[in-house]
């Protein structure tokens, strides 16, 4: 994937063997019009330039921006937030993010405040794209295997084959919800999360609807 290599396989045992390393959100207000679809490659470029510490952490990542897609172009909403997901003790890192503008492949986005958000457990969780095998099936065997080894128990649903792709490099997977999900779990799993791709918003959990006791 050259330059845009993410670090393969989940980052459980990191995350477990560093349980000072709690995980938070920063959210900033954005401003923006459209965006091209492949985004998150140069996203996360720009957010390097201005904080270079985040391209040293395994952990953090985008969270996939709130958008609507239009000739394909993705718009803004006018209250459209950035939210990062990083390790708690590097938040200040990106405390000076507020009023930079990143050059996304000649769009501009304009950061405005920003402030923690604490990562809250939820029962039902989704990805909107986890990084895995070709197919459905092979993908949930994968993933059960995953969170078998994360000590969670929990359901998972296969959402469509999803691709992420810009310049010749490409990210492929599905869509993953899982429900079900004890607490303890569920801010595991958020902090963990699945799969390669995370600091382009791949195998990033956020809270979902409500789906329980499915067989």
């Amino acid at each position: 994937m050259g330059r845009y290599h993410a670090k393969m396989g989940w980052l459980a045992e990191e995350v477990m063997n560093k349980s000072h390393c709690a995980m938070i959100d920063m959210v900033f207000e954005l401003n923006g019009e459209a965006l091209p679809t492949s985004y998150p490659f140069a996203l996360w470029n720009e957010l390097v330039r201005c904080v270079p510490q985040l391209a040293n952490s395994d952990l953090a990542g985008i969270i996939p921006l709130r958008t609507a897609e239009s000739g394909g172009k993705i718009l803004l909403p006018k209250r459209a937030k950035l939210v990062i997901r990083l390790p708690r003790a590097l938040a200040g890192i990106v405390s000076g993010l507020p009023g930079r503008e990143l050059d996304i492949s000649g769009n501009t986005l304009r950061l405005g405040a920003g402030q923690p958000r604490q990562i809250q457990p939820h029962a039902t969780l989704h990805a909107q794209l986890v990084i895995g095998a070709d197919d459905e099936a092979s993908l949930l065997k994968e993933m059960q295997g995953h969170l078998d080894a994360m000590g969670i128990r929990a359901g998972l649903i296969c959402g469509g084959r999803r691709t992420l792709s810009d310049n010749g490099h490409t990210l492929s997977g599905h869509g993953l919800v899982i429900y079900d999900l004890a607490p303890e779990a569920s801010l595991h799993l958020q902090s963990a999360g699945l799969g390669a791709g995370r600091r382009f918003g791949c195998g990033i959990f956020m809270p979902y609807k409500i789906i329980s006791g499915l067989e």
